[in-house]
């Protein structure tokens, strides 16, 4: 059944939460000193606002000119919110305050609560940030009451049909197990040395994307980048092979590369594995069709004048919109940021053939969680959305015994191109080639030949099938005596 959603203002978490939060409803934000509680709650008021309703921001700790500076610096509408500031302030610290008969807990608590009561019931807010849920606990003489006091306080707010967000710093010292079976839902926001994540762990009545995502603190406020989950993405396409635009590569390849498959290209630096993709991809172009190259490595300029000494024109391509060569900084994204670049790119941008080069350079932005999970989850949500997908697999050794693949990965691929250096005796001398074939071919027949290939300045030129040679996957793969220097 479908239920209304109220939107959080983050479109990332809206989606972990499978549209957003289910109105009148308590939810719990977790998480420890810089989290980004605040944030999150700012949005979710911020939103509201926007969509004509009435906010309230309540405060036990931070001071709310504090919390209204930084929210103007962050861009958040902070003049249609309303506040209600029960943070201590200096008169509490100066007046000598003596309590004879009451504790000072159950002193405070009365009017704190009272003027909480009146503020709503003034207001008529729709939504309320409450910042933060343990300072009752302060007010509070034992657990028991701790609890009576939360409960009876979150039925009141509920039954004035409100959604509300309340914050708690619980940790080892200080437990708020009672809030999480009070709430709910749970939001939980983690702070780690390298990268901030958010997890749901409760919804109730809704399904929501469970695991730890990525999140980003910026100048705007709080971004959300939901982990990739292929299974939900799939998109009507027909299965048509995708032309090199070179006579003697489709025929190697019995056609081409198909629409929605995943092609590793593997083979030691230098041999022209991102050449051979971007020849894809500049036929694509004569098609009309788009294409992304994410370079982990390359630098950008660099790779526009090497196709250009290749008579790949990139930067007509570029201007015409059929190219977009993206640079990636992989120790600045996590792989839930990336994941999100390239859906944008996908979705938005009608977008054809993306090629990942390299998969070593990927693997710098996993930081240490399992390359092949995020390499799996990335290739079946592009092959889902017909996305023609070319990896780029650098292996470390120039000769010596072959490997496909550095990572356990060649399970992924439709399609295995490998290319490899070659020894070829020519009048009497050696010198070094190199040379192309295929593997694996999951759709259609392939040439199980290899071809020599020559990258020149006139473009990319690949000869007859190679008779007579040794060694392909042994060593150094040798040629016999060859008369001249040509294909």
């Amino acid at each position: 059944m479908s239920q209304e959603r109220l939107l959080t203002g983050i479109s990332g978490l809206d989606e972990l939460l499978d549209g957003g939060l289910i109105p009148g409803r308590a939810y719990l934000v977790r998480g420890g000193p810089g989290s980004g509680k605040t944030t999150l709650g700012l949005h979710f008021l911020a939103i509201g606002v926007a969509n004509g309703e009435r906010t309230l921001y309540i405060t036990l700790g931070e001071p709310a000119e504090q919390i209204r500076s930084n929210a103007e610096a962050l861009g958040f509408d902070q003049k249609s919110i309303s506040f209600l500031d029960l943070s201590p302030t200096s008169e509490f610290f100066t007046d000598i305050q003596t309590y004879d008969i009451f504790s000072p807990a159950e002193v405070e608590r009365e009017p704190t609560t009272q003027k909480i009561i009146d503020e709503v019931k003034r207001l008529k807010p729709q939504r309320i940030f409450l910042d933060a849920m343990t300072q009752f606990r302060y007010l509070s003489t034992d657990t028991f009451q701790f609890r009576k006091q939360v409960l009876s306080f979150m039925r009141f707010l509920v039954e004035q049909k409100i959604t509300v967000l309340f914050t708690s710093e619980g940790s080892e010292a200080a437990p708020d197990d009672d809030l999480q079976f009070m709430s709910d839902g749970i939001i939980n926001l983690n702070y780690l040395p390298d990268k901030r994540t958010i997890r749901i762990t409760k919804f109730r009545g809704s399904g929501f994307q469970a695991g730890y995502h990525s999140i980003r603190l910026t100048s705007m406020g709080m971004e959300v980048f939901p982990r990739l989950q292929p299974g939900t993405y799939k998109k009507v396409f027909a299965p048509e092979s995708v032309s090199s635009g070179i006579a003697e590569l489709d025929q190697l390849l019995h056609g081409g590369l198909e629409r929605g498959t995943v092609t590793i290209m593997s083979g030691p630096s230098g041999v022209g594995k991102t050449t051979i993709g971007l020849q894809f991809m500049k036929e694509a172009a004569g098609r009309g069709e788009r294409s992304v190259v994410y370079s982990f490595e390359e630098e950008l300029e660099i790779i526009v004048r090497r196709c250009q000494n290749v008579n790949i024109p990139a930067q007509s391509m570029i201007e015409r919109g059929t190219l977009s060569l993206v640079k990636i900084e992989p120790l600045q994204f996590t792989p839930d940021e990336f994941a999100h670049l390239v859906r944008q790119q996908v979705e938005r941008q009608e977008t054809s053939i993306v090629m990942i080069d390299s998969v070593s350079g990927y693997r710098l932005a996993v930081r240490g969680e399992d390359l092949v999970s995020h390499l799996h989850s990335m290739c079946k949500y592009l092959a889902n959305m017909g996305i023609t997908v070319i990896l780029v697999n650098q292996t470390e050794a120039f000769g010596g015994e072959y490997r496909g693949s550095e990572y356990s990965i060649s399970y992924l691929a439709d399609n295995f191109i490998f290319m490899r250096y070659l020894e070829r005796n020519v009048d009497s001398k050696l010198e070094l080639r190199k040379a192309i074939g295929v593997l694996k071919k999951r759709l259609t027949d392939f040439e199980k030949s290899l071809r020599e290939i020559q990258i020149t300045r006139y473009g990319i030129k690949i000869g007859d099938p190679i008779s007579g040679l040794r060694g392909i996957f042994s060593d150094l793969p040798q040629l016999g005596k060859a008369t001249d220097g040509k294909l």
